[in-house]
C-alpha cells in the first residue's frame, strides 16, 4: 500500500524578504514531489506567479470593525489556520517567522484539540534578533517557540543566538535556506547586459530590502573606491527605507551616473547572472539568501563577515569576506576579482559549485522532509 503523501500548511509574510522567499521556494519544491501544500496568509506570496498544481492560497480577511484600534490579524490568521487544518485534514502546520505566527498556530492547534496537525517553527532572523527579543515579546517569542513540535533555524549562527537569546527546551535542528539551482543558474542570462554596461566596464549588483542592517551607504562608499581602479557599473535592485541614502551619497561623491537603481523586481534570477561580483556588506546576516542566489548564478560574493554568511560563502574561494565596517579592504577584494579574467572565471566556477555542493534545493528538501517525518512520529 502506498503511503499518503503529508498535506502540509504554510504561513509567512507574503513579502519580499528572506523568510517570505524561502517559504514558497519549499511550497513549491514540495509541490513538486505531489505533496499538497495550502498557503495561509494575508496575501498570495510574491513568488506564486502562476497556477501551480497541489498548491492553494487561503486568504485570511481582517475585519475593520471600529471597536478594534488595530485589525486584529493575529486572532484571525488563528482561526483560518484552524478551520484549514480541520477543513483540509493538515497533517502539520509549518509557521516561518516565530512573530506573530507560531503563536498563532499554537492557537489554531488549541482550537482543534484531539487530530490537530505538528506546528514547526522555522526562525528566520530578526524575528529572533530583533523582534523577538525585544521586551514586549520575548515572553511570547519563547512560549511560541518552545511550544512547536518541531524546530528549524536557516544557519548555526541563527541557531546558537535564539539558545543564548531564549530558555529553549528542545532542539533547535538546523535546515540551511537552499536555491533552486536550475532556475538560478549562470545559463539563464535573459537581461541585456549592454543596458546595463559597456563592454569595457565590469557590474557590481546589490540586491535587498534596504534596512539599516543593509548599510547601504557602505554599498556606496565600496563602490566609489572601485571605480577608481575598474571601470564598473554597481546596479541596485530593491526597495527600502535606506535607499534615499544610497541615493543621496551617490549624488554627493559624483557618481549617480555609475549607479542604476531598478527597485523591486520580482524574477531576479534573471539579471544576477549578468553581475560580476555580488556585494552584500550587511551588520548582520541570519543567512545571505540573495547572496546564495548569486552563488547560483556563478557570481562570486564580496561582503562583511557577520552571521551565518560566514556558511553561506567559503573566504577566498566562492568569494571574499572582511571585517565589518572595512570598505577598504572591501574594494581591495572585488578589485582582484575583477582584475584578472582567470581569476573571474576561478571564482565564478566555484561560486556555482558552493551552491550545488551544498545549497541544492533538491538535497535540502529531502532534509525538511525526514524532519517532517521526524516529528509527525513523535509521540
Amino acid at each position: 500500500m502506498t503511503k499518503a503523501k503529508l498535506k502540509i500548511g504554510i504561513t509567512c509574510y507574503p513579502i519580499r524578504g528572506g523568510s517570505g522567499v524561502v517559504a514558497t521556494e519549499l511550497g513549491l519544491q514540495l509541490a513538486k514531489l505531489g505533496y499538497e501544500i495550502h498557503f495561509i496568509s494575508y496575501n498570495i506570496p510574491f513568488r506564486l506567479r502562476e497556477y501551480i498544481p497541489n498548491i492553494f492560497f487561503h486568504q485570511v480577511e481582517v475585519m475593520n470593525y471600529p471597536l478594534f484600534k488595530y485589525p486584529p490579524y493575529t486572532l484571525t490568521l488563528s482561526a483560518k489556520m484552524a478551520e484549514i487544518a480541520k477543513g483540509c485534514g493538515l497533517d502539520l502546520l509549518h509557521v516561518h517567522y516565530a512573530i506573530p505566527h507560531a503563536v498563532c498556530a499554537y492557537l489554531a492547534k488549541e482550537i482543534i484539540g484531539e487530530g490537530a496537525p505538528k506546528i514547526i517553527t522555522t526562525i528566520h532572523g530578526t524575528d529572533i534578533t530583533l523582534v523577538g527579543i525585544d521586551k514586549s515579546f520575548k515572553s511570547i517569542t519563547e512560549f511560541s517557540i518552545n511550544n512547536s513540535d518541531g524546530i528549524t533555524a536557516v544557519s548555526n549562527y541563527l541557531k546558537s543566538q535564539t539558545q543564548r537569546e531564549f530558555q529553549i527546551n528542545k532542539d533547535i535542528e538546523v535546515i540551511y535556506n537552499f536555491v533552486d539551482t536550475d532556475r538560478f543558474s549562470p545559463a539563464r542570462k535573459m537581461c541585456n547586459r549592454n543596458r546595463f554596461a559597456s563592454e569595457d566596464e565590469k557590474m557590481i549588483m546589490h540586491i535587498s530590502n534596504f534596512r539599516p542592517l543593509k548599510r547601504a551607504e557602505d554599498i556606496i562608499k565600496i563602490f566609489a573606491l572601485v571605480i577608481k581602479d575598474i571601470p564598473s557599473k554597481l546596479v541596485l535592485v530593491g526597495d527600502g527605507p535606506d535607499l534615499s541614502k544610497a541615493k543621496a551619497l551617490s549624488e554627493k561623491l559624483g557618481i549617480d551616473d555609475k549607479v542604476i537603481f531598478l527597485g523591486s523586481h520580482n524574477a531576479v534570477e534573471n539579471i544576477l547572472p549578468c553581475a560580476d561580483v555580488f556585494l552584500i556588506p550587511s551588520q548582520e546576516e541570519s543567512f545571505g539568501l540573495s547572496a546564495l542566489e548569486a552563488l547560483s548564478c556563478g557570481v562570486p560574493v564580496v561582503g562583511y563577515a557577520s552571521g551565518g554568511l560566514t556558511e553561506v560563502v567559503e573566504d577566498g574561494v566562492s568569494g571574499f569576506l572582511v571585517e565589518i565596517g572595512d570598505v577598504s579592504a572591501a574594494k581591495d577584494r572585488i578589485v582582484d576579482i575583477l582584475s584578472e579574467s582567470e581569476k573571474l572565471q576561478y571564482h565564478r566556477q566555484k561560486a556555482r559549485e558552493r551552491a550545488l555542493g551544498k545549497f541544492d534545493a533538491r538535497d535540502v528538501v529531502k532534509h525538511y522532509l525526514n524532519f517532517y517525518e521526524e516529528v509527525i512520529n513523535d509521540e
